[in-house]
């Protein structure tokens, strides 16, 4: 697929094993955010698409068709969706550019092969946990089990449009979970290429449904009395009420929500280091819209000066345009609405008194779409609103900080507590410091995390784990059986 390519509809949804047209008849245009010209019509789930998912999920549930089934089997199934998804890869990357606007480049080196690397690593830790356990102590012996969750419904958003929903999916499914999948209506041609590969991989029917939605889907959806877990990705303001529906009825939660990370450069820091690394991990990646983008820089007095205008200088540099041409660094928005959404927040920046040292605009010459310069903002004080919250686009803000301690304090001076980095030439200094802070994930020097490894987030960031064991565990449930010697 490409911007030329003549428009692809999605119109159904796979529930009970079947592709099927929409209950509820809803349909809305898939735009191509680089273009703002229509890529095809989506269709929008109703109230009677979400029960009618639901009802399958949980009617395979049941069966045990997937539940009771062997681990290795399962794993061995989710293998081969791994495999047709790899096969594949030019047509998601392509797809998801397209109906995204991430760059191609990001598409092929990030978020295609992470998903899939995800599903593998999942297939083997199905393969080899240990499902059962028996444990003796004062006078008893119990065998300890971990059973699936049951019905799970994963809520996703359109940032990643592979990585969100599999962060979920390859958990649920190792556990034996069924699941009902309702992605943003944003991306609905990439999700679907993913469940026609789990389909195809021989999931049985049931097990895996996806039904594109809006606000009125993933309320049904989550008040509906057959799901036993919600796993969410997306605002704090929505993670919120979540948790007050599943309240009513204890359903389960995982919820990876907003947030504001910082990156902290010591002062023996190289510079063209640090700006580098900033950069690829924060405002020029997916145009910013990243749940885990590192969009506070704090940066001691005396380095702030130099900090800044190499910032601005790189910042400038980076190619804006079209996704699909390789040369590209930063692309659009996904919509208009999230255009709005950045672009007000610079509004909010700039009344505030900060400076902006580059960007602020939408690009000259780049009138269709939906397109915003990297912007940098520098004399930012920490209860700014640019500051404080989640602004997703690729906007920076600069802060300054006179010694580790006010470092450290300034990191944790949010609500969120989702990620961060630690730049430092003296690595035992860096983990000291990442020690203090207060969110799920620290990064040093930029490096990457392990696939092993968990995430999720401290304070309105979220609840619960995703990745590892620790992830696998939230779609399990513990029992314990009392058996005579």
């Amino acid at each position: 697929m490409n911007n030329d390519d003549s428009q692809v509809d999605q119109l159904r949804f796979l529930i009970g094993g079947a592709w099927r047209p929409s209950i509820s008849g809803h349909e809305i245009p898939n735009v191509n955010p680089a273009t703002g010209e229509p890529l095809g019509r989506v269709a929008v789930a109703g109230e009677e698409d979400i029960d009618a998912a639901v009802r399958a999920a949980r009617a395979s549930f049941e069966r045990g068709s997937w539940r009771d089934m062997p681990p290795g089997e399962r794993a061995a199934t989710m293998r081969r969706a791994a495999d047709i998804l790899a096969k594949r890869t030019d047509a998601l990357a392509e797809t998801m550019t397209a109906e995204l606007g991430c760059t191609i480049t990001f598409a092929e080196r990030v978020q295609v092969p992470s998903p899939i690397q995800t599903l593998r690593y999942f297939a083997d830790l199905a393969e080899n946990y240990q499902w059962e356990e028996e444990r003796v102590g004062g006078n008893g012996r119990s065998l300890v089990r971990r059973q699936p969750v049951g019905v799970v419904a994963a809520i996703t958003p359109w940032n990643a449009p592979l990585h969100s929903p599999m962060i979920k999916l390859a958990p649920a499914l190792a556990a034996g979970c069924s699941i009902v999948h309702k992605p943003s209506t944003l991306t609905p041609l990439t999700g679907a290429l993913l469940f026609e590969a789990l389909q195809e991989a021989g999931v049985p029917d049931g097990v895996v449904n996806y039904v594109p939605g809006e606000q009125e889907a993933g309320r049904r959806l989550v008040a509906h009395p057959d799901v036993d877990k919600i796993a969410f990705t997306g605002s704090t303001a929505v993670g919120r009420a979540i948790m007050a529906v599943a309240a009513q009825r204890i359903a389960r939660v995982t919820l990876e929500l907003g947030g504001k990370s910082a990156a902290i450069m010591l002062p023996d820091c190289d510079t063209e280091t640090f700006v580098d690394g900033v950069l690829r991990m924060g405002i020029l990646l997916n145009s910013g819209q990243v749940c885990h983008c590192q969009s506070r820089l704090l940066v001691p007095n005396e380095r702030y000066d130099e900090v800044a205008e190499l910032l601005t200088e790189r910042a400038r540099a980076a190619r804006v345009g079209d996704p699909f041409d390789r040369h590209t660094v930063v692309g659009p928005l996904v919509s208009e609405a999230q255009r709005a959404r950045v672009e007000g927040y610079i509004e909010s920046g700039v009344a505030e008194g900060a400076s902006i040292t580059t960007g602020g605009r939408r690009p000259p010459g780049l009138e269709r779409g939906w397109f915003v310069e990297p912007t940098v903002f520098t004399n930012v004080s920490r209860d700014l609103k640019i500051a404080q919250e989640e602004i997703f686009g690729p906007v920076a803000v600069v802060i300054r900080y006179t010694d580790e301690n006010e470092a450290v304090e300034i990191t944790n001076d949010t609500s969120y507590g989702l990620s961060g980095s630690v730049w430092s030439q003296d690595r035992e200094r860096a983990l000291r410091i990442a020690r203090r802070l207060r969110t799920g994930s620290v990064s040093i020097n930029g490096a990457p995390q392990s696939d092993t490894a968990p995430r999720g987030g401290f304070k309105q960031s979220g609840i619960g784990r995703e990745a590892g064991p620790e992830g696998l565990e939230r779609y399990t449930e513990v029992q314990s059986i009392a058996a005579s010697p």
